[in-house]
């Protein structure tokens, strides 16, 4: 295995990879020859959302990895239970879980209905938790195991519960997944880590959800949270344990100082949007948060100056 292929070989299980951050991750993975698991419902293509396992299969084979597709509701017990059974046939084991898979809903207590209560339960926390336990017999046999859930710090302040309280305890139950699983596993040398973006990433989905059309401009590209994952499974079991990693954070510590390269859209640098439960601010979900982050911006531009 040649250094710069450190996921040569190694079996990658990603929730939620058919399109956006996921496929990004997989994409990433792919170009050191990994074997990839696309875990995903999207079999067809989406009227306003792009990509399905298909579609992403074929990319991640021709950016050099090996993928099988395997159509899994992350609700479906038994669907997840079948798909890991085919990647232990195929690929020989699991060696890294990518937590992906995630629904949202940004509405306060009385304005959310129970159906999309318990999507938002069933797929972010049960649905990391389900995943995570199926596939842990197969990564105990691993050499470089590693679950990475992509969710976000555990930040107790009220602003992030009191406009959306239902989808904040679904985050935070994938979370909450890291404290005990880190310390559950340490015995089995698996590590389990949370990656978080700082910022919003560019995805179809964040132009759909915030109904902004110029989401792009004030986002990151996905390839930021690719490289940071990339960074955090490629390292001992070890490195990173029980960790709440924020993508920039790691990238710096691997020395990238140019973050221009991850703009979705260079003209705009400095005005960026923090992303969700970061910070002490509160964020009225796609507006206030841009004024949050150019402040920031303007802090982290002294700082530096001083510094």
């Amino acid at each position: 295995m040649s250094i710069n292929r450190k996921l040569e070989g190694r079996t990658l299980f990603i929730t939620g990879g058919s399109r956006g951050i996921g496929k990004a991750i997989a994409l990433k993975a792919a170009k050191d020859g990994a074997n990839i698991v696309i875990a995903a419902k999207t079999t067809e293509p989406h009227p306003k959302l792009p990509g399905t396992i298909y579609t992403a299969a074929r990319e991640i084979e021709e950016a050099g990895g090996k993928c099988l597709p395997c159509v899994v509701d992350v609700r479906n017990e038994s669907q997840i239970i079948d798909a890991v059974k085919k990647a232990v046939d195929v690929f020989g084991g699991i060696d890294i879980v990518i937590n992906n898979a995630s629904a949202i809903s940004l509405t306060g207590t009385l304005d959310t209905d129970m159906k999309r209560y318990d999507l938002m339960h069933n797929i972010n926390t049960r649905g990391t938790f389900l995943v995570s336990k199926i596939c842990l017999p197969y990564l105990k046999k691993s050499k470089h195991a590693h679950i990475l859930n992509i969710s976000p710090p555990l930040n107790m302040n009220p602003n992030w519960f009191k406009d959306h309280v239902a989808y904040t305890m679904a985050k935070y139950g994938m979370s909450m997944c890291i404290l005990g699983m880190a310390e559950e596993f340490k015995k089995d040398n698996i590590a389990v880590n949370a990656l978080w973006p700082r910022t919003v990433i560019h995805t179809a989905a964040v132009e759909m959800l915030s109904g902004i059309n110029e989401a792009k401009s004030y986002s990151r590209k996905p390839d930021i949270m690719a490289d940071a994952a990339y960074s955090i499974i490629t390292k001992p079991y070890d490195h990173y344990n029980g960790q709440f990693l924020i993508d920039d954070e790691v990238l710096k510590q691997e020395g990238i100082i140019d973050f221009d390269q991850y703009l979705s859209d260079p003209a705009n640098n400095g005005n960026l949007m923090l992303d969700f439960f970061l910070g002490e601010y509160p964020h009225d979900g796609f507006n206030q948060g841009k004024e949050v982050a150019k402040r920031q911006s303007r802090v982290n531009e002294r700082n530096n100056v001083n510094n």
